[in-house]
């Protein structure tokens, strides 16, 4: 299924907010936005379905779940972070090999969020380090759900350095 545009950074007012909410992360004012937590993990190739998961938010209200196979080298240092607003209502997880682009063959991904909807999601074959620029995939590499940001089998070129996500609090029906 295709991943609605407004979902993708297909540009547009309605796709300024999820960077200038990330933006609100990285330069907070104190008290705005929860302390980012930022956990480093291995992402390991040998062709295997890994996965990776974090929680944050007042009783650990959001999660983040990384699964990804992967092939060629050796382990590769990741790492994840997530964060609030303020009003535990918006919260990001960001996705990222630190030293830029990744030299794993990726096979699959997903990054799911439990208890929240994806506003924004994109994937980027390479991140920024030192002075390069984060390089985004192909759109029909990658789908946007309401839940997850995840690989297009047969579209997907393998390259895989960084996801980002932004989601709302889920609302239950009553």
């Amino acid at each position: 299924m295709a991943a609605p545009s407004r979902r993708r950074n297909g540009g547009g007012a309605a796709n300024l907010w999820p960077a200038l909410l990330l933006a609100a992360v990285a330069l907070r004012p104190a008290g705005s936005v929860s302390e980012p937590t930022t956990v480093a993990f291995d992402v390991q190739p040998g062709g295997v379905v890994h996965s990776f998961t974090q929680s944050v938010g007042p009783g650990d209200k959001y999660s983040c779940v990384f699964t990804y196979a992967s092939q060629g080298g050796t382990n590769e240092k990741w790492q994840m972070s997530l964060g609030t607003s303020e009003d535990h209502q918006h919260f990001t997880c960001t996705i990222w090999r630190p030293q830029g682009k990744s030299y794993l063959y990726f096979t699959q991904f997903r990054a799911e969020v439990r208890g929240a909807d994806i506003e924004y999601g994109m994937a980027y074959s390479k991140a920024a380090f030192e002075r390069e620029s984060d390089v985004p995939l192909k759109s029909e590499e990658f789908e946007v759900t309401k839940t997850a940001v995840s690989h297009r089998p047969g579209a997907f070129k393998a390259e895989l350095s960084k996801l980002v996500i932004v989601a709302k609090a889920s609302h239950s029906e009553l």
